[in-house]
This record gives structure tokens, sequence and C-alpha cells, in this order.
């Protein structure tokens, strides 16, 4: 069996019906959305709140390895992996097999009150693969935005202090702490007020572009921005080592060690937020891992159980250890459906090439778009990192971004069967998180799609 067929195989374990392979390349049957989706959104509005956005309103039937497959019987190229999760597919054989093992067991019994054995050996395997050869311990959440709250809770616990410094840019979740620390207003925290005022946010540089000069310029303004509001209050230092929402930005080389440095001049804790940038997303298990830096916590989620509901905290053990008994919890931690989801992760990581195929999508996406750079299409940047990927669009002499522009290749892709997604600061950036297992042809494919839109498009300002 080939690397790819081990990765997102359609199969299903011997005693179950056999699942068809979804075909791995784009179809348009209708119009998108069609007909089934179109019905469906009505009663989608008569029912579910207007607060839950929607990106692309297409109702999915069957999702296999880069394809959705819609009610309609359109097969849309999957460019965003559920915004993360499914790295290595929506329907992946592997995650399949262990849940509906554990199904015929049990669903759930709370780990606080009687444990089982798949939490342990979730938190054993991040022991063993975060950074730093340092004892440490692990704990398990259900969301991204829990486990950055418990990652503050840590480090306010064992440091005494209750401020935490965050970045431009930042996104950390959607709870009221991590909605403090989330720096971009709308539409997370638009009308949700007020917020802590133990957060301090800090610039980030992430294109050598950044007109406030150099990375040691910006170390000096975290620095700053520490002393003018009290150091010695700071509990944490939170940081993604790739900020997703804010476009796929990467600190420049030099950033994330500099902030090692002054967390520990401080005597303060450093968060790295590993949501999103986590999980081989990059071409390392860890984004922070391409900079060499060891965070004393790391947050992991999305990608951790491939979709299903799953965040970790990972730390130092005499940090992790410091919490008193029942100071961390919640009923649904560390589910043991989930973290059987993450167990089966876990062995694809291991074994079956998945670092090394998000490396290799990444190459692809600059072959492909990098020659769009400056050429007249409104195309400022393309920056990547594995399989985490940020076209920026805007006046490619004033760099001003073009909200509209990217808006509109995004309206493009959608319209021909392909899932992109617009994000970042100023809404200018189409963001890519395809799946890892999605076949080179089919991304390709789907990469192409989107410089068709661009081209399609009249100037730079469109």
């Amino acid at each position: 069996m080939t690397t790819t067929d081990t990765i997102h195989a359609g199969y299903t374990p011997a005693g179950s019906t056999a699942l068809q392979r979804v075909p791995q390349t784009r179809h348009l049957a209708t119009e998108i959305p069609g007909p089934r989706s179109r019905a469906l959104m009505e009663e989608r509005r008569a029912q579910v709140s207007n607060g839950i956005g929607a990106q692309l309103p297409v109702f999915i039937e069957r999702a296999d390895g880069g394809i959705l497959l819609d009610l309609d019987g359109n097969r849309i190229v999957d460019l965003a992996s559920g915004l993360g999760p499914t790295a290595l597919g929506a329907s992946n054989a592997r995650v399949r097999e262990r849940i509906r093992t554990q199904l015929d067991r049990f669903t759930h019994t709370c780990f606080m009150t009687t444990e089982y054995e798949s939490y342990v050996e979730v938190c054993r395997w991040l022991n063993e693969h975060t950074p730093g050869d340092h004892e440490k311990r692990s704990a398990l959440f259900t969301t991204g935005a829990e486990a950055n709250e418990n990652a503050v809770k840590i480090a306010r616990y064992v440091t005494g202090r209750r401020k935490v410094l965050a970045f431009t840019g930042a996104y950390h979740g959607r709870t009221h702490m991590t909605m403090s620390l989330t720096s971009k207003s709308h539409p997370y925290k638009t009308g949700f007020g007020p917020f802590s005022e133990d957060v301090v946010h800090a610039p980030v540089p992430t294109s050598p572009r950044d007109d406030a000069g150099s990375v040691d310029s910006f170390l000096e303004q975290v620095r700053a921005a520490l002393v003018e509001n009290d150091a010695a209050a700071f509990a944490a230092i939170i940081i993604e080592p790739i900020l997703g929402e804010a476009g796929c930005l990467i600190p420049l080389p030099g950033f994330l060690a500099g902030l090692r440095e002054i967390a520990d001049e401080f005597g303060i804790l450093l968060i790295a937020d590993e949501v999103q940038s986590g999980m081989g997303r990059t071409g390392r298990i860890w984004a922070i891992e391409h900079e060499g830096v060891v965070p004393d916590l790391l947050v992991a989620a999305k990608a951790l159980a491939n979709g299903m509901p799953l965040s970790s905290v990972t730390g130092r053990a005499e940090v992790m250890n410091a919490i008193h008994s029942a100071g961390l919890g919640g009923t649904y931690i560390g589910n043991p459906l989930s973290c059987e989801a993450a167990l089966a992760v876990f062995e694809q990581i291991d074994s079956d090439g998945v670092l090394e195929r998000a490396t290799a999508l990444g190459e692809i996406a600059l072959e492909m778009l990098r020659p769009l750079v400056g050429a007249g299409n409104g195309v400022i940047d393309v920056r990547t990192r594995g399989a985490m990927i940020g076209i920026e669009f805007g006046d490619e002499d004033t760099l001003v971004p073009s909200s509209e522009r990217a808006k509109a290749v995004t309206r493009y892709c959608h319209a021909h069967g392909v899932l992109a997604l617009t994000n970042g600061v100023h809404e200018n950036v189409i963001r890519l998180l395809p799946p890892i297992v999605i076949e080179p042809d089919l991304f390709r494919d789907g990469i192409q799609v989107i410089i068709d839109g661009i081209r399609s498009l009249d100037g730079p300002g469109s």
C-alpha cells in the first residue's frame, strides 16, 4: 500500500460495509450552492441562530481525501480542512476505525470520575513530542479556546501574577479571556465587551516591509510594553508561532527566540498557541520548531484529533504539577472517542510521511503562486510554511490592502468548486489550509482555479 493509500484510503474494517471512494476530482453537477443546499439553507435560517456564520452555504453528504461531496452531487476541492482540524482528511480511515472500536466499549465516563487508558496515552505522546528535553506533563480539554484559557490559568497560578502579553493580529478563541487575548475586533469581539484589562498587546514583525524597523526594534517594543505595564505583574506571553487568522503571518526569524529571552529575563511563562499551526501542518509537528524555541506551555487543538473535539496543554512538569488537585478539569475533557482519534493521528504522523507531504504542498503552492506577486494581478505577497498558506492582496505600489479583491477571488473559487477562505487583519488574505492528504494533482487543480480567479479580475484594485 502506498503512503497516499495508507493515509486516507476510504476503507472500512472487516465486518462493516465498505465505503466506495469519492473520486478525487473536482466536479460541478449544479451551480454552487445547488437546489438541495439552497432549500436546506432556508430551513437553517428558520432554526439556527444568525450568529453562526457560513463561509460556503453548501451541505455536505460525504468527504474523502481532498474532496467534499455535497447533497447536489458537486465535488468541491477542500482547501480549508474545516478551518484546520481535518488535516488528515474529513473521513480518515484510521480515525474512523479507532472511534468505531471505542464506540463498542463506551462513549464517556468523565476522566475526573473514572479513568481510561487512551487519555494517558495521548498525554504520553504529547510529552514525548513537544519541544524540549525537560520532563513534561499534559492536560486534555475540549476546544482550543478552553485550552488557551487553561494555559493562562496555569501561568497565573504558578507565577502569582495577573497580566498577559499577546500580539497584534492574534486570535486565541471566543471565551471571555481568549477574546481579550484576540487582537482582531470584528467579528470576534464586536459587542461582547468589556474585556480583561489585564491583557496588553504588542506588535509582531511578520514582513521585511514592516515600517517599524528590525526584529530588534520589535523586541524593544515588547520589552517597553512590559515595563510600562509593570513587568513584574505579567504571568505569561502568548503567541501563535504563525498567526493564522491574521493571514498566515510568519514572525520574522529571531523574534520568537527574542521573546524566549525576554520571558526568561522577567520570569514570565512563554505560551505557544499551536491550535492552528500544530500537528504537522507546517512540515514540522509544531511550527515553533522551525525557530528552535522551547516554550514553557504549548497548546494544541484542531488537528490534534482530526476534527474530533480535543485540545491540550503540555508544559514543564514543575509548572503543570503545581496546580492543586481538581484545579483543572471539565466534564468532557479528553473524551475517549476524541482520544482514540488523536492516537490514530499520532500513528500516521509517526509513520506515514505526513510532515513530508505538508512540506511538498507548500512547495507546490509557492511554485504556482509566487510568479503572481508584483505581476499586475494585485497579489502583494504569497507566504507558506508547509500546508499553511496565505495569498495577500493589495495595491502593488502602496501595499494598501484590498479586501474586495480577495473576496472576489474567493467568490470565484466557490462558484468553480474550490473551498478557499478569506481572512487576515484587513480581510485581504486568502488562507489555504488543505488536508495534508490531498493528492498533488487535485491540489494543483485547486490552486489553478485560484489563479484563474485572480486573472479574471481587471486591475489590482477590483
